[in-house]
């Protein structure tokens, strides 16, 4: 599906979405990040929104930016961090210190080894733990941004990238309603 197909289901209540999408997914307004940052974080938070028409437009606007390893990395994110927001928001919301001093004992493989670069695959688990409000998750996920030397910018569009896919995914669900 093109982007511009997915612009064209947007009705006029999304007018604003329609706009950020676009924006969102170039390198003028994803500063920081290089397009293939760009589309596999874009593609990660489509998987993790299980919306097929985004996934089909990522898969279809990215295409020169994707490569195999990129969106098996993207399905391993948002993979993954189902799991973990899922553990680790609840620990936190919990609060219960007994709980928390436990061993998670969940394997975690991925993200030592990723298949790409470690840099690119905790910007996708950062904008899924976006999506799934997992602060625990994205506290953890910023530090090794920052570590890895990505931008305030680069961070910045991420978020933005999986709030406008969200917002995106809400207005086509509704838009039948």
């Amino acid at each position: 599906m093109k982007l511009a197909e997915v612009k064209e289901l947007i009705p006029d209540y999304g007018r604003d979405i329609k706009l950020n999408l676009e924006a969102v997914l170039s390198a003028e307004g994803a500063q920081g990040l290089t397009p293939p940052q760009i589309w596999g974080v874009a593609l990660a938070s489509a998987y993790a929104l299980k919306s097929q028409d985004l996934v089909r437009m990522a898969l279809d606007a990215g295409a020169d930016a994707l490569n195999d390893d990129i969106r098996n990395a993207s399905k391993g994110a948002a993979t993954i961090m189902a799991m973990n927001n899922v553990y680790y928001r609840s620990q936190h919301l919990m609060g219960d210190a007994e709980l928390k001093a436990l061993p998670a004992r969940l394997r975690m493989n991925i993200i030592g080894k990723p298949g790409i670069e470690k840099a690119d695959f905790e910007l996708m688990c950062f904008a899924i733990s976006a999506l799934a409000g997992c602060g625990q998750c994205l506290t953890a996920h910023l530090q090794e941004l920052r570590k890895a030397g990505i931008s305030n910018e680069g961070i910045q569009a991420s978020l933005k990238i999986a709030s406008v896919l969200n917002a995106t995914e809400q207005a086509l669900q509704i838009r039948e309603l």
